[in-house]
């Protein structure tokens, strides 16, 4: 049993703070502002100026790439193509990688202001393969010696490029599998479980991993299972199954179905090719829809009929009413009251979509981290956009329309960090649009264990729930708004034990998780 004293931000429905809170065997058996005399003999924790809080929840990345690319080069932060450049040739002479990956590049984030070109990429070597993902995780850039690997079906799909070397849509979708082909499985383990230590890190106990790029029969959904069932000292996983084939979840007894990849709806706006209603600025260019409307609907009926809870992918406002009309029929044709379907991204909604989501409760895991980000700033979107740009990831109108938000990093895309989500959430680049600290705080963290179901165990600190915890350096409600991003997490209690890294052996995590039945 353990004592805690100091302030206690339960994230529940009241955004109570509470100067006590007692954990026994993992679950929390006492909240309040008066420690009851029973409970005085016990060792207390006096938190002084720092916080207490639930654990955080990350509602939409993609783990196994995620994963991946953490074995690469990341490139995010690089100034110029030059510095890129320089970073594969110090990377090559340690790895023996069949593909070398980097990740994160961005024409906007450069000074050479556009994308590293094949034959920039051949003057880092002119014999192995290497591929630099867009930031966006929607299109690349490759060599002259991974083109001449390349299966002769990629060089038929859309989006592929052999003279610039940057492929996009169908054709980096194909590719993306060709290089997923190519990791050894004890590889991508081994990623898998210090991508996990990093999550517990920022103070992450749960993730909702969408798996599903192309492994060879589907290789990395059913290690994201047994990794998720196995994970040490009670890190959650919840597995959406990016697939449009409902009996290819039914088999594996998953519950849940869709993500991005093939159930994306659309492009994104870094490759220009977010489905819009209206062009984009100064061209004719309407994005990509990737399926008819009967197609998602089909699609939609099917899983909602299945059972299962749907997630989507939509970006662009065209995108956005393709996905609430088609979760609309679904719900028409089999009503469900409690399915918690939901719509990914959602970054230019439309007052039609707004009104089906509230009606019909569909819920929105968006990632604040697209707010300001330095990847795809706002004179880029606004170049691209005009005054639409003003209306992306509209946080307080989704909260007004009683919309339910939580928050994820989309990772790759961005790396997993809670107190960027909420700081950008209480610092919208729109005012109007700025969230409360209170409201912030729950988006990131009871928020995201309703969209899993998971909210009666976990999700707020309350009397009977496990004790899943974050101690904070300080508490939000005591910095200035502008300075909630510098909070650190100092520790992550799962189950009401201090996390410590993954340990053992990798084989032995993985015939763990298959024979485990820990939901995932």
């Amino acid at each position: 049993m353990k004592v805690y004293c100091g302030d206690i931000l339960t994230c529940d429905e009241k955004n109570n703070i509470f100067k006590y809170l007692v954990e026994d065997e993992g679950r929390i058996i006492f909240t309040g502002n008066k420690l009851p005399e029973k409970y005085s003999k016990y060792t207390i924790e006096d938190l002084n100026d720092k916080a207490l809080c639930p654990s955080f929840a990350d509602t939409h990345l993609h783990f196994a790439s995620m994963s991946l690319f953490n074995s690469g080069v990341n490139v995010m932060d690089a100034k110029s193509n030059t510095d890129i450049q320089k970073a594969l040739k110090d990377f090559l002479p340690k790895t023996k990688a069949k593909i070398i990956i980097a990740f994160g590049a961005s024409p906007h984030s450069v000074k050479e202001k556009h994308l590293l070109s094949r034959e920039e990429l051949d003057q880092v070597s002119s014999d192995r393969p290497i591929m630099v993902v867009k930031y966006d995780g929607h299109a690349c850039i490759i060599n002259t010696p991974f083109i001449k690997i390349l299966p002769e079906n990629v060089k038929t799909l859309r989006g592929y490029d052999a003279e610039t070397g940057e492929m996009n849509q169908e054709a980096f979708f194909a590719i993306s599998d060709f290089v997923s082909n190519s990791i050894p499985v004890n590889e991508l383990i081994k990623s898998m479980r210090s991508s996990i230590d990093f999550m517990a890190s920022r103070g992450i106990g749960l993730m909702h991993t969408v798996s599903g790029v192309g492994f060879p029969k589907d290789l990395d959904v059913d290690m994201e299972r047994y990794i998720g069932r196995s994970a040490q000292n009670g890190f959650q996983t919840r597995l959406f199954f990016q697939t449009m084939d409902v009996e290819k979840v039914k088999k594996r007894k998953l519950p849940r179905i869709g993500g991005c990849f093939a159930t994306a709806l659309d492009g994104c706006y870094g490759s220009v090719d977010a489905a819009m209603i209206k062009p984009y600025e100064d061209s004719e260019n309407y994005g990509v829809l990737y399926y008819t409307d009967e197609e998602v609907i089909d699609f939609c009926k099917k899983a909602n009929r299945a059972g299962l809870q749907i997630e989507v992918h939509a970006i662009g406002d065209a995108a956005f009413n393709q996905a609430t009309k088609a979760i609309k029929a679904a719900l028409d044709d089999y009503p469900r009251e409690d399915h918690r379907h939901g719509i990914i991204h959602a970054c230019l909604p439309t007052e039609e979509g707004l009104e089906i989501c509230k009606e019909y409760k569909i819920h929105i895991p968006l990632q604040t981290s697209f707010i300001d980000w330095p990847q795809e700033p706002g004179s880029y979107l606004k170049s691209i956009l005009g005054n639409r740009e003003e209306k992306l990831n509209p946080l307080r109108t989704f909260v007004d329309n009683e919309i339910v938000i939580s928050a994820g990093s989309d990772a790759p895309c961005t790396m997993p960090d809670p107190m960027l989500w909420i700081h950008n959430a209480c610092n919208h680049s729109v005012k109007e649009q700025t969230l409360t600290i209170e409201e912030a705080m729950r988006m990131a963290t009871y928020w995201g264990y309703w969209t899993s179901f998971d909210e009666k165990e976990r999700g707020s600190l309350e009397e009977g729930k496990i004790a899943d915890m974050v101690i904070l350096e300080k508490s939000p409600y005591k910095v200035p708004v502008e300075s909630l991003k510098d909070i650190k997490i100092e520790k992550l209690y799962l189950e009401g034990k201090e996390y410590k890294k993954q340990h053992g052996s990798w084989l032995l995590s993985v015939l763990k998780g298959f024979f485990s039945s820990k939901l995932v």
